[in-house]
C-alpha cells in the first residue's frame, strides 16, 4: 500500500468499531460522503471489499474483521507512545478508564483516589460498575480491578488492597424460621439471594474452603441481584441467606442485625488488584495512578 493510507486503515477501523458510518464520520471529523468515498477507495486499492452495507446497518466482512483485528491493536499502540512523548513536555493529563465492581470502588479505588485527583487536577478518571470478568482491551478501558485470583496471566497484576473474606449472613428472622446450616451443602435447604454475573449471564456459585477441601455450591431463592450492597439490604430485610465481603456484613454482625454462619468455611482470599494489559506502556498518569493505589501493608 502507497504511503498515506493508514488514514484510510484509521477510517475502517473507526467504522467497524461504532457500525455505523455517521457514528464513526463525527468521531474522526468527516463528513459521511468523504468517509464514505475513502472506504471506497482503500477497498479499491485492496481489491476486496471490507464492508457490508445495508440501508439499516454497517458490518465488517469476513476480509475487514481480519484487518481491523490486526491494525486496530497497532493504531492503539502508537497512540500511547505519541501521547507519551507528548507528556515529557507536558504535565501529567488525560482520562484513565477503569472498571470494577462497586465494593472495589467504595472500598479500596475511591478512598485513594480522592486523594490523588487532589493532588492533579489534570488527569481524569472514569470509574464503570461492572461485576462481569471484562476484556478491558476490547471495552477499551486501561484497568480493571478484580480478587487476586482471577487475574489472568497475561496480565500486569498490582496488589491494591489488603486479604479480605466473605461471610455468609442471615437476618435474625430468616433464622427465627430455619435453622442455621452446618455446612455449605445444607444452603441448598435455604432461601438464598443470588448474585448475577454479567459476563455469561449466570448466576455466582459460592465459594468455601476449609482445611485444603475446596467446594461450589448453587444456591436458590426468591432474589436475584447484581451489586452486593443491595444483597446486604436484601439480607436484612430477612429475604434470605447472603454471601458477601465479611466488611459490608460486619457493622450488621456487630450489632446483632445480621448473623454470621458457615465462618469456618470462609478462609482469606488475596485481595483486590488492579490489572492491565502487559503490553501497555504506561503513560505518566497511568503510572502515578497505579503508584497511589499500590498496595503497601497495613
Amino acid at each position: 500500500m502507497q504511503r498515506g493510507s493508514f488514514d484510510d486503515l484509521r477510517a475502517l477501523v473507526a467504522v467497524g468499531d461504532a457500525k455505523s458510518f455517521t457514528k464513526a464520520a463525527a468521531k474522526l471529523g468527516l463528513s459521511q460522503s468523504a468517509l464514505s468515498q475513502t472506504i471506497r477507495q482503500l477497498e479499491s486499492r485492496l481489491g476486496v471489499r471490507l464492508l457490508t452495507r445495508t440501508t439499516r446497518s454497517v458490518s465488517l466482512t469476513e476480509a475487514g474483521q481480519r484487518l481491523v483485528t490486526v491494525v486496530a491493536p497497532r493504531f492503539e499502540e502508537i497512540d500511547v507512545e505519541i501521547a507519551a512523548v507528548r507528556e515529557l513536555r507536558e504535565k501529567p493529563s488525560g482520562t484513565i478508564r477503569i472498571t470494577a465492581g462497586d465494593h472495589a470502588i467504595e472500598t479500596v479505588l475511591w478512598p485513594k483516589l480522592a486523594k490523588f485527583l487532589a493532588s492533579y487536577p489534570d488527569i481524569n478518571v472514569e470509574l464503570a460498575i461492572d461485576y462481569g470478568l471484562t476484556d478491558i482491551a476490547a471495552a477499551r478501558y486501561d484497568a480493571g480491578v478484580r480478587w487476586g485470583e482471577q487475574v489472568a496471566r497475561d496480565m500486569v497484576a498490582v496488589r491494591i488492597g489488603p486479604d479480605a473474606s466473605f461471610a455468609v449472613v442471615g437476618a435474625p428472622s430468616y433464622f427465627a424460621r430455619r435453622p442455621p446450616p452446618q455446612t455449605p451443602q445444607d444452603l441448598v435447604q435455604h432461601s438464598c439471594i443470588n448474585l448475577r454475573l454479567p459476563t455469561h449471564g449466570g448466576l455466582y456459585a459460592w465459594e468455601f474452603e476449609r482445611k485444603g477441601h475446596e467446594l461450589k455450591v448453587r444456591v436458590e431463592g426468591r432474589l436475584i441481584l447484581n451489586g452486593v450492597f443491595q444483597m446486604r439490604n436484601a439480607a436484612l430485610a430477612g429475604f434470605g441467606l447472603a454471601y458477601m465481603p465479611t466488611d459490608v456484613a460486619q457493622p450488621y454482625i456487630d450489632n446483632g442485625q445480621l448473623v454470621r454462619v458457615l465462618a469456618d468455611w470462609c478462609p482469606p482470599w488475596s485481595g483486590y488488584h488492579l490489572y492491565y494489559p502487559s503490553r501497555r506502556q504506561p503513560l505518566a498518569a497511568f503510572a502515578l495512578l497505579v503508584e497511589a493505589l499500590r498496595f503497601r501493608g497495613a
